[in-house]
């Protein structure tokens, strides 16, 4: 058997977060401003209160300005439309970013058609969502960017690809085959509807799985010599009462027949906060109408 590499998505993730600084740091000195981030936390949630340290604490070190608010897990959907309202005013602000899930009394599809679009950094709100289906400038989701990126960065170029994207979410899936489909790939979306979803995963030469169910995509499933990013982060329970976290593809089962693949944990999640960085600088650059830093 052929070994399978890793793809060390914290690697790829610390070269865009060093880009980032880099650019924001020149743009501080020829133009004086420093681009800034405001994160939303509805409720306390234990892992959204972990991940939301992890963006305030990353921003500051890419020498941006971060701003955190904190709502009650009782606030009101008017509370939260009234914030994001002041955020979208602020011209200190570039960057919004509400943390999803929010509790139920608030509808999370009148939230992301609230933000701004120019301020949309999760790149969710629908006019981003048309112009990337456009084909035309615009802030792109950044899980699906970051795992775009690392298969430019593994690969060189994907033109001509036969891409297989499993799952169809409005986060994940269907953004990716978007991005899929500008750089040249012939682009399948699959679901759990699809007929005999092996055989098409099969048929990838880059096979993404973005479904949310642990370990579904089993090794026969993947072309030998295929790529295979991961996107599933699954917490599952082990025999001994303890818990470990998965991807949605059965990675010993990958092994010796993808060609290269993501681990999880380490191979997409550290990606999505260095895009996020990313789309706040470009968010920034774009409302001062200043040329945006390649990256």
């Amino acid at each position: 058997m052929a070994e399978t590499r890793l793809i060390d998505g914290k690697a790829h993730a610390a070269g865009l977060r060093q880009h980032v600084a880099d650019a924001v740091a020149a743009l501080k000195q020829a133009h004086g401003f420093t681009p800034g981030l405001a994160v939303v936390l509805v409720g306390e949630d234990p892992a959204s209160q972990v991940y939301v340290r992890s963006k305030g604490k990353q921003t500051v070190e890419a020498g941006m300005l971060s701003f955190e608010h904190k709502l009650p897990a009782t606030a009101s959907e008017t509370e939260l439309l009234d914030l994001v309202g002041e955020l979208n005013d602020d011209p200190a602000v570039d960057g919004i970013l509400v943390q999803f899930p929010v509790p139920p009394q608030i509808n999370q599809h009148r939230v992301i058609n609230t933000i701004d679009p120019a301020k949309d950094v999760d790149g969710f709100h629908p006019i981003n969502a048309g112009h990337l289906w456009s084909g035309e400038p615009s802030l792109v989701p950044c899980t699906p960017f970051g795992c775009v990126y690392m298969l430019k960065k593994e690969l060189g170029t994907l033109e001509g690809a036969e891409a297989v994207v499993v799952g169809r979410s409005n986060i994940v899936g269907k953004p990716l085959a978007g991005l899929l489909v500008q750089e040249n790939c012939t682009v399948t979306i699959a679901h759990s509807r699809t007929r005999d979803l092996p055989a098409v995963a099969r048929r990838a030469d880059i096979l993404l799985a973005a479904v949310g169910k642990p370990e579904m995509i089993k090794g026969s499933w993947i072309k030998p010599g295929a790529i295979v990013i991961d996107v599933g982060v699954n917490r599952i329970a082990l025999p001994d009462g303890k818990t470990k976290l998965v991807g949605d593809v059965a990675f010993a089962e990958a092994q010796g027949i993808a060609g290269a693949i993501t681990p999880v944990p380490g191979g997409v999640g550290p990606m999505t906060i260095a895009c996020l960085l990313r789309n706040t600088l470009i968010a920034g650059c774009r409302r001062r109408g200043l040329p945006v830093p390649k990256l």
